[in-house]
């Protein structure tokens, strides 16, 4: 079963102040301070939410908390902005209805953040797909741009909008986001070139200069250091928690993925960068011949920067510093700029130039996210735009943005009671008049086309003459002077001749939301923002592409002599557009409220909120609310609420659940007039009503809980009484079990002991008689032997005599023999062949014997060890022992060839691809591949050949080359000549009048002399059409060389290379090898 919730449950406070009993200023702020201690930062009045800052993170946002909210009914859960969010797009996707939330707050209330929550729950629970999400990401990163450009650090929140938001996010039939249109409202231009003590430049300023690369910065020409721009104020330059370098990377980052081109973005950082270097920018007087000043630049280098930037010549825009042209019907008229006129002039470039960029940047990103218009679109506007601002000094943009607030409130009070009044109609409940302050009285004093403050200011901006604030302010005076909302020192009212808190050249407004004086100077200045004409035009003569773009009222072929619309102008027109679009849409409320000024969390200034709640007319929003009924409910929630509270209805109702409600309120005897029953909903018309169900819906569940508790608690006693009886027993048993056990195995082991003794006694018994048979039996068999040796021995006894010595003797060497190979047995040595141990004969009359079991022994040893061979062992065992029998004892070299096996191939011939082509050339496998030296006659020195031999010849070739200089047919080869000594040389003697004799014998010389020699006797002797090969070993042999023949003498005796041999020729005849004498 679902588990019902509701927004009473575990309520902290009051979270709907519709239900606030007793309603009062005092109640109100004590139930936000009581939520807001225990971080319940968001409270209802009604469908509207009141947001408090926490100025800190709050574990509320999570991807959880998402879907916790997402498809929830309003007052299900606690309050929350997600829920608020949820009901605004479940109500556009399903119901068709376009939807706005409007954010209001003063700066710092987190207005910001509260529109960032609402576009990513949005975002969050719309559909996906590659081009939703792409739309989705694009919404999202237009946040950061704006905010770059757009927010700065005041004294108040260090990120607050300095201008009014209007986004339309627009969404197709399934509800997924399709793009999007921004608004921008009254910029704070002025911010750009003077900021209040504390506060900072926008932000865009230092991020670049903290973020942007050294090569980026040396492109715009611009310094790190933001004390060389008058532009920026240094007091408030760093901010804690404020990463400027990695803000511009997001910034970067966000522009791309909105959609501008990368040459866009270096653009607008340009166009940034020359307003820092318009700053800098300063003038000096020059005098004239006519006696007036001119104003002239000081310092040019900045000012040839800038036009480097911007693309425009400096002689151009030099020239619209120091001077003016009017243009009248016929004629222009040219007059110089004084230094305050070249200063104002310098500011409002500055103004204009930032503000045109920053419109630029809005219809740009417009540009990007915009909806293709082929289809219907459902719209949810987000407004996020400044509160109501009362500060000691308040000047034109307070008036101006108190006075959208004025008109906010006013669509908000009628957007509510028209809510109100649609849902009495709906449910069928009959509507009564609300009385409520209606600040139409206040807009319309603001607003009126005749009489309105800013058709006034509008006025005096275009009339000619000499107009100061001072003017403004006297004809205000006159107009609006029995006004009762406007209040002024010089209006004919007399009560305000002696109100010294009121200055005479300021005026006082009486907005819904308390009074606010206005001082009037630089009213006339900043409603009509001029730019001087020059410069306009010099900016459109530049060749930066953006800047024609943002000065189209340079162009000299479009010159207007019309005066361009005020700022108070613009601004009414556009509130007056953005109030007929609220107009269409179903309105969401978010109220946003700052805690504290100084940006703590856990601080709850009471003055401060109490200020906020008046200003923000919430008290005026709770009365409206409660002005007919103060709760309402669907029949289905409030029967599953409250059927406890009835027997007829607990714990099931089976009928409709209006009438289950109708039994309800008739069995809690509810007074008629406290309630009305609607089409699908009852609603109740005092909170006490309500939080006296409440009340008695809690001791009911207490009572319910207790009953709960007992039943509980009764079937976990029986339980576990029940457990114990059966536990007792299951123990009984076991016990009772191992008693008998114990009982058993003791009378078992007294048993066993008993027949163990019974037993022992009849066996010793039995013993004793057999023991005494036995030794009868022994007894007569002894009398009998004796006996029967003496009758033997008396018959024998001549025989004894003659063949006693022959017998003794003979079992005595019988005795020796066996002892003697016994012993033989345990001494045996081990199965080695190399083992040349044996025992030690124990008799000299066993010589004989001795040595021939040595001598079998040792056949029988090597015979199993030989049968342990392979085919491939047993083939080099053999070449070994051939080797033995050739040289063992005849040559020095021998005895050192023993240890080192015969590898046979050392080249790897077959594997080699530098002997590729001289193995492809044998035939036949190659048995040894050596590198051998040819010793020559001339000389006696050698020269490197590979020796390749087969089974039918040998075969020496060059080792560089691998070209064949002899093959040798085996049958040719007679004999080998060898020394005695530790030499490798050895001469192949062939057959004369062979074909391979025609260039002589052979004499090389080699490191493995024994293998090689091995197996060629081998070779020879395995050959069927060969003799049997010579191995003559000599210190002193002849060699044929072609038809001389030459002795090689082999002597001992020290060399000049040290321990290598060397050969040396003596003559025509005689060539000597000297060889090392081995120690």
């Amino acid at each position: 079963m679902e588990v019902k919730t509701s927004l009473l449950d575990n309520m902290i406070g009051v979270g709907d102040m519709v239900l606030l009993e007793p309603l009062s200023e005092d109640s109100f702020i004590e139930n936000l301070r009581k939520r807001f201690d225990h971080n319940e930062i968001y409270t209802y009045i009604g469908s509207v939410v009141i947001s408090m800052n926490p100025y800190r993170s709050l574990p509320i946002f999570t991807p959880e908390k998402v879907e916790e909210y997402r498809n929830r009914n309003f007052y299900e859960l606690s309050p929350h902005i997600y829920a608020l969010a949820d009901e605004a797009y479940r109500s556009l996707r399903d119901q068709d209805k376009d939807q706005c939330i409007l954010i209001t707050g003063e700066s710092g209330a987190g207005k910001t953040e509260a529109s960032k929550l609402v576009m990513s729950y949005v975002a969050a629970v719309c559909g996906k797909g590659q081009e939703v999400n792409k739309v989705k990401e694009q919404l999202l990163q237009s946040n950061p741009v704006l905010e770059a450009f757009g927010n700065a650090k005041t004294v108040r929140n260090d990120n607050s909008s300095r201008f009014g938001k209007y986004m339309d996010i627009e969404f197709d039939f399934k509800g997924d986001p399709l793009g999007g249109v921004i608004s921008n409202y009254l910029l704070e231009k002025s911010r750009v070139v003077k900021q209040p003590r504390g506060e900072r430049n926008f932000h865009i300023f230092y991020q670049l200069l903290s973020g942007a690369s050294d090569d980026t910065l040396k492109k715009l020409k611009l310094d790190r250091d933001f004390s060389k721009y008058n532009y920026l104020s240094l007091d408030s330059a760093a901010v804690n928690g404020l990463d400027d370098a990695a803000n511009f990377r997001t910034v970067r980052n966000a522009m791309q993925i909105v959609g501008f081109m990368e040459d866009e973005v270096q653009s607008v950082l340009e166009l940034v960068a020359a307003v820092l270097k318009l700053g800098n920018l300063e003038f000096k007087p020059e005098s004239r011949c006519n006696g007036t000043d001119e104003s002239r630049i000081k310092d040019k280098n900045d000012l040839k920067e800038m036009c480097e930037l911007l693309g425009t010549e400096q002689s151009v825009l030099e020239r619209a510093f120091s001077y003016r042209t009017v243009e009248a019907k016929q004629e222009k008229v040219s007059t110089t700029l004084n230094v305050a006129q070249a200063y104002y002039a310098r500011d409002a470039l500055a103004k204009n130039l930032y503000s045109r960029l920053f419109s630029w940047l809005v219809t740009r990103i417009n540009g990007s996210i915009k909806a293709q218009p082929k289809a219907r679109h459902k719209v949810m506007g987000v407004l996020d735009i400044y509160g109501f601002e009362i500060f000691e000094d308040n000047s034109f943009e307070q008036f101006i943005i108190n006075y959208c607030n004025e008109k906010l409130q006013q669509i908000f009070i009628e957007l509510t009671l028209r809510e109100e009044q649609e849902e009495y109609i709906r449910e069928g409940i009959e509507w009564t008049n609300v009385e409520y302050f209606n600040n139409a009285i206040i807009c319309d004093l603001i607003e009126n086309h005749q009489n309105g403050i800013l058709a006034m200011l509008d006025e005096e901006c275009l009339r000619p003459g000499t107009v100061t604030d001072e003017t403004f302010l006297d004809k205000l005076n006159t107009i609006c002077a029995e006004h009762q909302h406007f209040e002024s020192r010089r209006s004919k009212n007399s009560k305000f001749l002696t109100d010294h808190s009121l200055p005479h050249n300021c005026f006082r407004i009486q907005h819904y939301a308390g009074k606010v004086l206005y001082r009037a100077e630089g009213f006339v200045d900043k409603n009509n923002d001029l730019l001087y004409r020059d410069l306009s035009q010099a900016m459109y003569k530049a060749n930066h592409s953006l800047i024609k773009q943002l000065f189209p009222d340079g162009n000299p072929a479009k010159v207007n002599l019309k005066r361009p619309p005020t700022a108070g102008f613009q601004f009414r027109a556009s509130v007056g557009t953005l109030m007929r679009n609220l107009q269409t849409k179903n309105p969401n409320y978010i109220r946003c409220i700052k805690p504290n000024d100084k940006k703590a969390s856990h601080i709850f200034t009471e003055s401060l909120v109490c200020h906020q709640v008046r200003y923000l007319g919430l008290m005026e929003n709770v009365r409206v609310r409660r002005a007919g009924y103060a709760f309402r409910q669907a029949y289905e929630p409030c029967l599953e609420r409250y059927k406890m509270l009835c027997k007829r209805t607990w714990p099931h109702w089976r009928g409709p659940a209006r009438e289950g409600v109708e039994v309800l309120m008739v069995d809690l005897q509810v007074p008629l007039d406290e309630f009305s029953y609607g089409r699908s909903k009852i609603f109740i018309r005092n909170p006490r009503m309500l939080f006296s169900l409440e009340e008695r819906r809690r001791q009911c569940l207490q009572d319910l809980a207790a009953l709960i508790q007992k039943i509980y608690r009764g079937w976990k006693c029986r339980s576990h009484f029940l457990l114990l009886k059966k536990s007792q027993i299951v123990v009984s048993a076991w016990y009772r079990r191992y008693a008998q056990q114990k009982k058993y195995q003791k009378i078992k082991t007294a048993t066993t002991v008993m027949q163990s003794y019974t037993r022992g006694w009849q066996a010793r018994k039995l013993l004793r008689e057999l023991k005494y048979q036995k030794r009868c039996k022994e007894a007569v068999t002894t009398i009998a032997a004796f006996w029967h040796g003496t009758q033997v021995r008396r018959e024998y006894r001549k025989f004894f005599r003659a063949n006693a010595g022959k017998k003794i003797y003979d079992f005595t060497i019988q005795r020796i023999m066996q002892k003697y190979f016994l012993g033989l047995k345990r001494t045996t040595p081990s199965m080695s062949p190399i083992d040349k141990s044996w025992p030690a004969r124990p008799y000299l009359f066993m010589d004989g014997v001795h040595s021939e079991l040595r001598r079998i022994f040792n056949h029988w040893r090597c015979k199993k060890y030989r049968s342990q061979f392979t085919e491939e062992k047993k083939a080099v065992y053999e070449e070994k022992l051939e080797a033995s029998e050739i040289f063992k004892d005849k040559k020095a070299l021998y005895p050192s060839s023993v240890s080192q096996p015969f590898k046979g191939d050392y080249l790897e011939i077959s594997k080699n691809p530098k002997y590729q082509k001289l193995n492809s050339a044998v035939d036949e496998k190659v048995l040894l591949a050596d590198v051998v030296n040819k010793i020559n006659r001339a000389n006696g020195k050698g020269t490197a050949r590979i020796f390749l031999l087969t089974k039918k010849s040998f075969v020496l070739a060059d080792q560089k080359t691998g070209q064949v200089k002899a093959s040798v047919p085996l049958p040719d080869l007679t004999s080998v000549s060898v020394s005695t000594q530790s030499d490798g040389f050895f001469a192949l003697k062939l057959k004369e009048g062979s074909a391979s004799a025609t260039k002589g014998d052979f004499l090389l010389s080699s490191e493995h002399l024994i293998e090689i020699i091995t197996k060629l006797h081998r070779t020879g002797a395995t050959a069927a059409d060969s003799e049997q090969l010579n191995i003559d070993i000599s210190d002193e042999f002849l060699v044929q060389f072609k038809q001389d023949k030459v002795c090689v003498k082999f002597v001992q005796g020290a060399t000049k290379n040290g321990n290598s041999v060397s050969c040396k020729r003596k003559n025509n005849r005689l060539l000597e090898v000297s060889v090392p004498t081995t120690a």
